[in-house]
């Protein structure tokens, strides 16, 4: 059994840790709510763009935006893939990179080229170390995702879809659902779906048959210069949209999953200390009873 020593030492040892892991817990419970807020200020843009787009594009159905042009052949695919720059966030990074990790197999199967851009640097450090061919990236995010940052990242694989360089272009992130629950999500951002319904909405393959989203009255607008370089742009605005909500997502799934991992590790920091504490009690109850039992019997000795 260990000294009276040894485990004060690791009583005091544990309760440094869980000082350290309390105050964690603290810090992302508060940056946490400015991260919800943010995501939660995020989705009505992008949906409001999304149906803006709609409503051009119905008006217009002579043009077709090279961002909804399907192609013909799968050759080559662009991942954008979201993760954290730091860690201690539970099995948050481990769960999405499982979920990227099997896609990846499954384009490797089809013999279909793969480019990623990685941002977050726990995504990085993962995609270096198989290898993968990473034509961009965006690390150090910090708590507020910057657009400006972010739109250098995945121009890349957006003007290599321009190109023909690549047919197909998929993002992974974290979809933030409550504070208890973050889902690994595998959408496509390119080419667009002919209706431009909500990306979270589907599921990791959307080759297939697509919802039409149509509306039920025609629009007619006002154009400054023309009609196609509104769209041009609109759509643009509306990828950014997309890529900048997958960051605020992951970044509030992040500060959600390390309160709720730095909690865990408080609690069972303090039923380690409640376990050494009993033991501590136990060896310095045995030593002193030793001890009594000692003096007694020299005692017993010395009369006899």
């Amino acid at each position: 059994m260990a000294g009276i020593k040894e485990i004060r030492t690791k009583i005091r040892s544990v309760q440094n840790t869980r000082k350290i892991t309390k105050a964690m817990e603290m810090v992302a419970a508060s940056k946490m709510r400015k991260a919800q807020d943010r995501m939660y200020a995020g989705r009505p843009y992008a949906t409001k763009v999304r149906e803006i787009a709609i409503h051009l594009m119905q008006a217009h159905p002579e043009y077709t935006h090279p961002y909804m042009e399907k192609r013909d052949s799968m050759n080559g695919v662009g991942l954008i893939v979201v993760t954290t720059d730091k860690g201690l966030c539970g099995g948050l990074n481990t769960n999405l990179m499982r979920l990227v990790l099997a896609r990846i197999n499954d384009f490797h199967e089809k013999n279909i080229a793969l480019q990623v851009t990685a941002l977050g640097a726990k995504g990085l450090g993962t995609l270096n170390r198989i290898n993968a061919n990473i034509v961009s990236e965006a690390t150090d995010l910090g708590d507020v995702p910057e657009l400006n940052r972010l739109i250098g990242a995945i121009k890349v694989q957006i003007d290599a879809y321009i190109e023909g360089e690549i047919d197909a272009v998929y993002l992974a992130t974290s979809r933030f659902i409550n504070t208890m629950r973050q889902e690994p999500t595998f959408v496509r951002l390119l080419p667009l779906p002919s209706g431009l319904e909500d990306p979270w909405q589907q599921g990791d393959d959307m080759i297939g048959e697509e919802v039409q989203i149509k509306s039920t009255y025609g629009w007619d607008y006002l154009y400054e210069p023309d009609a196609t370089s509104v769209i041009d742009d609109l759509l643009l605005r509306y990828l950014e949209a997309v890529v900048y909500q997958a960051v605020a997502e992951n970044m509030a799934s992040e500060q959600s999953a390390r309160m709720v991992a730095m909690k865990a590790a408080s609690d069972n920091a303090k039923e380690v200390i409640d376990d050494l504490q009993l033991v501590y009690n136990k060896t310095r109850q045995a030593a002193i009873t030793k001890e009594i039992s000692e003096i007694v019997g020299g005692a017993a000795a010395v009369q006899s």
